[in-house]
């Protein structure tokens, strides 16, 4: 089976609601599709957001990479994944967002070719309901207090507390005041988004004591000895995010001791392949693993972190799958959230199909 045709397309997705992070506001989220085509008719999509502060890349840099690799891959077979992404790298330096796209469109074809879903071309599906954490980003106490009761009557069992965008002290109190409304039974966590500098950071693990069940990347990602020290300061697991873009890195993380476990995305890590690599490889060191997308992706995207998830040996920390947060999916069967739980998608390849209209709708030129 050969790639005939490869189209990259840029589209903005308007967002549910507005969300805070590290002192940045989104209302929308700028991300690229691509739809690969093959000689038998079949047809696979992938999808990513664009991450400058994670990755370097922007929509533009995204789009353009994917043009330069077009005309290197028409005619390459869809289903050789270690040997297609060690040509992209041969190609192409970097650019870990564009590669996830394409990789992810391949993945989707072969699945559909073969008859099976993606998470048995990874392995075999391990679990096919995972509990998705709530972002509550707002900033705000009483939005927050307010999101979380909701999302507790929906039967929602895992939150994270978007941090590091208000003064330390504030932060602290959202933390325990919505520790005290979910109850200890919850999981409930924080990230800063790299948002703070080491003394903040220690006096904010320091401030919030136990109530959190894990802390994710509280200074930039590079500081891994300034993340030993931290963790260090608290009896409450740090976890890593912006800085594991590689296995060395995760590997790197649990020498120094700067982390437990991470936050594991495709657009950091390079694809499919890479983020359940990734995965099975914290199994093996005893670190804890939380699946994710960036803010905010369709249900192609998502589908994809479920499929990674599904196949993935362990994932204590969950699922964190971005759909939810948009105003308009991509797909005629969005990926279902029920009770608090992601079900795997049904079908083969991603199990979602791609409604090409409202793509169109919202797709922007660049």
């Amino acid at each position: 089976m050969k790639i005939t045709k490869i189209t990259p397309i840029a589209i903005s997705l308007p967002m549910t609601k507005q969300l805070k992070m590290a002192g940045v506001v989104f209302n929308s989220s700028d991300n690229v599709l691509v739809k690969v085509e093959t000689d038998n008719g079949l047809v696979g999509w992938g999808e990513a957001s664009a991450a400058p502060t994670m990755t370097g890349e922007t929509v533009e840099s995204m789009m353009a990479a994917l043009r330069y690799l077009t005309p290197h891959f028409i005619g390459r077979n869809t289903s050789e994944f270690n040997k297609n992404l060690a040509f992209m790298d041969f190609r192409l330096y970097g650019n870990a967002s564009a590669k996830t796209v394409l990789e992810m469109a391949l993945y989707d074809i072969t699945g559909k070719n073969l008859k099976k879903p993606v998470a048995e071309l990874l392995g075999s599906v391990k679990r096919s309901s995972i509990p998705v954490l709530w972002m509550l980003a707002s900033g705000k106490l009483d939005e927050d207090i307010s999101d979380s009761k909701q999302k507790l009557d929906e039967g929602f069992t895992s939150f994270k507390i978007k941090v590091g965008s208000n003064p330390i002290d504030q932060d602290i109190d959202r933390a325990i005041n919505v520790r005290e409304l979910v109850g200890k039974k919850v999981q409930l966590s924080s990230d800063a988004n790299q948002g703070w500098n080491k003394d903040d950071a220690i006096g904010f693990v320091t401030g919030v004591g136990d109530a959190l069940s894990f802390i994710e990347q509280p200074i930039l990602g590079s500081d891994v000895d300034g993340m030993a020290d931290i963790q260090k300061s608290t009896v409450v697991p740090i976890g890593a995010d912006e800085g594991l873009h590689s296995i060395k890195d995760i590997e790197h993380h649990k020498e120094k001791g700067a982390a437990q476990g991470g936050s594991l995305k495709m657009i950091k890590l390079g694809g499919v392949t890479k983020a359940y690599e990734a995965a099975c490889l914290c199994d093996k060191l005893g670190m804890n693993v939380n699946m994710a997308g960036k803010v905010a992706e369709s249900s192609i995207s998502s589908a994809a972190v479920m499929h990674i998830s599904a196949a993935a040996p362990s994932l204590k920390w969950g699922l964190s799958i971005t759909k939810q947060y948009v105003a308009k999916d991509l797909v005629h069967n969005p990926v279902i959230i029920n009770s608090g739980q992601a079900l795997l998608p049904e079908g083969f390849g991603l199990g979602v199909e791609v409604n090409e209209e409202v793509v169109q709708e919202l797709a922007i030129n660049k």
